[in-house]
């Protein structure tokens, strides 16, 4: 039987390819994770996917721990909670240590040391992993820093305001909460928030858009009636 030429075949192959086209990497639902460079894609999403509640049981464990910390930090000095967060740890290590030897010493097996797996483990940090550390860092710090001066030397007089106005709210802020109730507020909302916007993702954009339009407006006057303002946009 003569085989099909190449010719015959290509129009099955274009079509069947032509079907499969990759989708957009902005595209998705809107909890899914942004498309993002390849190095920072890893920690990115996994952090999107652990704010969003994809793995449940993970988020949970990581919501109910730091919040837990949190808790007792509120009520008990540091070193107190730190202290007896490591004594819990070497209980449970030292008791399954123990009772491993005990079963090897009745079964008279010889397994071994029953955390080897984890000693074997390479921690050490390489000096590479080490300055892109620091690099990256530095990038933020820098960013900082010029937003700073930027601020403090008035570069905007308005965002310089805006500064003002933030920092004078949040004297009355702190004379209600402490650091460690902001905290756990912001833990709260971390992992609450970006959830329910996920759900309500239509309606928190309306009265948001609204809420922004109303701002933009008054912003727009404030300036107009700023007279430095106003002959920097002119020119």
């Amino acid at each position: 039987m003569a085989e099909p030429s190449p010719a015959t075949q290509s129009p099955s192959i274009s079509s069947s390819s032509s079907g499969a086209e990759p989708s957009a990497p902005g595209g998705g639902s809107p909890g899914a994770c942004p498309a993002l460079g390849a190095k920072s894609c890893g920690s990115s999403c996994a952090v999107h996917d652990l704010i969003f509640w994809r793995d449940v049981k993970k988020t949970g464990f990581v919501f109910g721990t730091t919040l837990i910390m949190l808790l007792s930090l509120a009520a008990f000095s540091v070193i107190s909670v730190v202290s007896y967060l490591i004594l819990a740890l070497l209980s449970v290590t030292i008791s399954f240590r123990v009772y491993k030897s005990v079963i090897q010493a009745v079964q008279k097996s010889e397994e071994g040391h029953p955390f080897k797996a984890y000693l074997d483990v390479d921690i050490t940090l390489s000096s590479e992993a080490f300055h892109n550390y620091v690099n990256a860092a530095m990038v933020h710090i820098n960013r900082a820093l010029k937003l700073i001066i930027r601020l403090f030397l008035v570069e905007d007089l308005v965002d310089s305001l805006k500064l003002a106005v933030f920092m004078w709210l949040m004297t009355y802020v702190g004379a209600v909460f402490n650091g460690i109730t902001l905290l756990i507020l912001a833990e709260l909302l971390i992992f609450s928030v970006p959830i329910v916007y996920e759900k309500y993702k239509t309606q928190i954009d309306h009265y948001v858009g609204i809420a922004r339009d109303q701002t933009k407006s008054i912003v727009e006057k404030i300036q107009a009636k700023l007279p430095g303002i106003a002959k920097k946009k002119a020119e």
